[in-house]
């Protein structure tokens, strides 16, 4: 089914247009009563999620203890926080604040970007699948930046000419960070590097930058479903001070304070199958304030479009076979947008299942 919007203004397709007008109740269709609450973060003990530091393998200091250590955030975690990552600071300075530009604009100059019928890319809200589907409290605006001939000509090209080259700079800078840790978890992982290259190397690769606007009732909506990410990995940047990431490990929702000058990096379906189940992806969300809005930015790096999704061959033998089935990218990418977000169901769905119809698991 075709993605559909609710309502059939240019406002109501704004979260942002909608938080900022007096309310006296949340609109039904943003109000979700039933998420599970997260470890507080007063008077409770928080676990912190892995920190890797990029500097330790530049210098090449102790290379086996630092990799042991990536790996290890793979698959207990799924997810860390990346400091001295390499990526200019005062380049990662301007793009937030175009981004808090871009959402300053006028609504009827974002709505040129907007949502088209049957598109995932533009600006708008959740994309529906049913009438009856609950919507994100989030604006964003989604589009794929990798392979260049796969650009909508009416988004990026036409994004204000300091927002669209800060933009190509960080894409530039974030796809040789991502490939260079692609390698490392290669090497963790003892996949052949040509095989990882192969793959992801000029790879489809996609941005979200969200804004979640305040919420004067913010424990009755959700500012993104708890979902993992269909991707190789994902890279997180947080635009503004104000908290809102949270990821579910152990069964717990854990509150994720980033570090200064720092990305969370994020495990994605497409790197658990390939590793056939050693690596985690994690499930993840977020939530709103009540005074404050959020903005963040998400890159996805993914493989080829061209390329086939599956357990590596360095990772599968007759005493380890394969876990997930084996999908083409192209189909694996549509098939993840024709469902609505819903925890790891999406790559359950790609699990091999054992003769007694039981899914097969390394965990």
């Amino acid at each position: 089914m075709a993605p559909t919007q609710l309502g059939s203004s240019a406002r109501s397709m704004s979260v942002q247009e909608l938080a900022k007008e007096p309310m006296l109740a949340i609109p039904q269709r943003y109000v979700q009563v039933d998420q599970e609450p997260s470890i507080l973060s007063f008077g409770t003990s928080m676990p912190a999620i892995p920190v890797i530091d990029m500097n330790h393998f530049i210098m090449g200091e102790a290379k086996d203890y630092q990799l042991e250590k990536l790996h290890s955030a793979c698959k207990e975690w799924g997810i860390f926080q990346l400091v001295n990552h390499g990526v200019s600071s005062s380049l990662v300075e301007k793009l937030k604040y175009e981004i808090e530009e871009f959402y300053k604009l006028p609504l009827e100059e974002k709505m040129r970007y907007k949502l088209r019928p049957g598109d995932v890319e533009g600006y708008g809200q959740t994309i529906l699948h049913s009438a009856d589907q609950k919507v994100d409290w989030a604006d964003r605006f989604y589009m794929i930046t990798n392979p260049i001939h796969r650009r909508k000509p009416h988004l990026l090209p036409e994004l204000r000419s300091s927002l669209r080259d800060t933009l190509e700079s960080y894409f530039s800078e974030l796809q040789k960070l991502a490939m260079t840790l692609f390698g490392l978890m290669a090497k963790a992982l003892k996949i052949e590097k040509r095989e990882v290259e192969e793959m992801f190397e000029d790879g489809m690769q996609s941005v979200r930058m969200t804004y979640y606007p305040p919420c004067p009732q913010p424990e009755l909506v959700v500012g993104l479903t708890p979902h993992s990410d269909a991707t190789g990995i994902t890279i997180l940047l947080q635009a503004n001070e104000v908290e809102g990431f949270q990821v579910k490990k152990d069964e717990v929702w854990i509150p994720v304070n980033f570090l200064p000058d720092s990305f969370v990096v994020n495990v994605g379906d497409i790197l658990e199958i390939m590793s056939n189940g050693v690596y985690n992806s994690i499930e993840h969300r977020a939530t709103v304030n009540s005074v404050k809005e959020r903005i963040s930015i998400a890159m996805f790096f993914n493989p080829k479009f061209e390329a086939n999704i599956g357990p590596s061959t360095s990772l599968t033998n007759p005493q380890n076979p394969p876990l997930f089935k084996t999908v083409g990218m192209e189909k694996y990418f549509k098939d993840f947008f024709s469902r609505k977000l819903g925890g790891k169901s999406f790559l359950e769905k790609l699990r091999i299942k054992n003769e007694e119809g039981n899914t097969t698991s390394l965990r």
